[in-house]
């Protein structure tokens, strides 16, 4: 596999696996809470919150890396904020790459855990409230077990989206190799350029085969998962 893949392709493949990772770890807490509140509390502006956080399925992509641009570049309101305080850049760096890829992912990731939140019956949580536990004790040991299943199915969703995200990414961090050629990005490369068909193809038979192995192995743990909440 070593000698299949070039030194530029396999950099591509590890930056690709470390956005993806570092994407769904970032995004799986506030994922969990936007779930939960869509699925459990009613209040003013909830159509709202849902709007926004579907909002990056529904638009552009190219779109959504401007506004990502827009707003967390280095003359953004909020990218200048944090190049200021906390020295930290988004914008043409490896670490916006997660934050675009995040923001795509995001919306797979809360509707596959919002489902699972649904499914749960509300009298096992007014069960354990009623007993005197505290909303985040009845959450964590009575809602958290049963949804699993659920929360790894959406960060497999969300992981894979963050592999293959192009769109967004390009857009906001640009295509610059070591830093935030991606996979999709240096496969977009490589078919701008002659000669560069069969990398693009082996980056393309590794980009399906990652994929398809997330989503077997979320599958696995997901019904482990399952098999342990039914005792069975």
């Amino acid at each position: 596999m070593t000698g299949w893949l070039g030194p530029e392709e396999w950099q591509a493949v590890g930056l690709s696996v470390k956005v993806a990772f570092w994407a769904t770890l970032l995004s799986l807490p506030p994922g969990i809470l936007a779930a939960y509140a869509l699925a459990r509390w009613e209040f003013r502006g909830k159509q709202l919150l849902n709007g926004l956080i579907h909002l990056p399925l529904i638009l552009p992509p190219v779109v959504t890396g401007y506004l990502l641009l827009m707003t967390f570049g280095r003359r953004g309101p909020v990218g200048a904020w944090l190049e200021e305080v906390f020295g930290l850049v988004l914008a043409f760096r490896w670490t916006g790459a997660v934050l675009a890829a995040a923001v795509m992912a995001f919306p797979l990731m809360v509707r596959a855990i919002r489902l699972a939140i649904e499914a749960v019956d509300p009298r096992l949580e007014q069960a354990a409230a009623t007993l005197g536990a505290p909303r985040w004790a009845v959450f964590f040991t009575v809602t958290l077990p049963l949804i699993l299943p659920g929360v790894i199915a959406g960060s497999a969703l969300a992981a894979a989206k963050a592999m293959g995200e192009f769109g967004a990414t390009i857009t906001f961090v640009s295509n610059i190799p070591g830093e935030t050629r991606t996979l999709p990005s240096a496969i977009y490369s490589f078919m701008q350029v002659p000669g560069g068909e069969a990398p693009a193809l082996r980056l393309v038979a590794v980009s399906v085969a990652v994929a398809l192995l997330a989503l077997a192995a979320s599958e696995l743990l997901a019904r482990r998962a399952a098999r342990r909440i039914s005792g069975t």
